[in-house]
C-alpha cells in the first residue's frame, strides 16, 4: 500500500490512477494523518451475447402466465 500527501496526489494524479488500476491501494494523508484510501474498482462482468441467445431461444412451456414466467426467471 502506497502513502502520499494531498499535494503529491494533486500533482501526480494520473500516475496514481495508473498504479491503482494495476491493483495498488493508495492512502492520501493530510498533515501526516490518513484522510482517504483509493482502491481499484472491482472488475465488471460484462454482458455475454450467448446469454441473450440462450434466453431468446428458451421457449416457455405453453400456458404459463407472465407472473408464472417471472417466478421461474423466464422473463
Amino acid at each position: 500500500m502506497k502513502t502520499t500527501t494531498v499535494a503529491d496526489a494533486k500533482s501526480h494524479l494520473s500516475a496514481l490512477l495508473t498504479e491503482i488500476e494495476a491493483g495498488e491501494e493508495v492512502v492520501i494523508t493530510r498533515r501526516g494523518k490518513p484522510v482517504a484510501r483509493l482502491v481499484p474498482e472491482p472488475p465488471v462482468h460484462g454482458f455475454e451475447w450467448s446469454d441473450l441467445r440462450d434466453w431468446v431461444s428458451a421457449t416457455p412451456a405453453p400456458g404459463l402466465t407472465v407472473a408464472e414466467m417471472r417466478e421461474q426467471d423466464l422473463l
